[in-house]
């Protein structure tokens, strides 16, 4: 056995909880944040959605590569036919989460921006609900 696995496990791990953090975290923070941010005026939930995103994508990045690396280090003839399940829905609502994030980030129409946001952010949740699962 590597004597660097346990390490390389420990950087892998971390990396990816922080980047949820991040991704997740942030969402969850701008929500919350949101109404009095647009009491500032102007377009100052505009900048502060641009800031944000200046962590968020590198974040979603981090996600999906050690996510990548999260599937490689799983011996798949050790892995059960439902994790496996959860792990392509997993998949499956990471990507939802990104691509809602993009499309809410691309909305010029408040109700585009509140329908793609709440999928973005719902989606971004669940994907962190089914991480947990697919560790324990």
């Amino acid at each position: 056995m590597n004597s660097l696995a346990p390490a390389l496990t420990a950087v892998r791990l971390s990396l990816h909880v922080l980047a949820a953090a991040v991704f997740v975290g942030g969402q969850i923070t701008l929500i919350g944040l949101l109404p009095d941010v647009r009491k500032l005026g102007g377009d100052a939930a505009v900048r502060v959605a641009r800031a944000f995103a200046k962590v968020m994508w590198p974040a979603y990045g981090v996600l999906l590569l050690t996510g990548i690396w999260n599937v490689s280090a799983v011996h798949a003839s050790h892995s059960t036919s439902a994790w496996k399940a959860v792990l392509m829905v997993k998949i499956a609502v990471a990507v939802l989460a990104g691509v809602a994030a993009w499309l809410h980030s691309r909305s010029k129409a408040r109700s585009s921006l509140a329908i793609w946001g709440s999928i973005a952010g719902t989606a971004s949740v669940a994907a962190l609900v089914l991480g947990v699962l697919l560790s324990a």
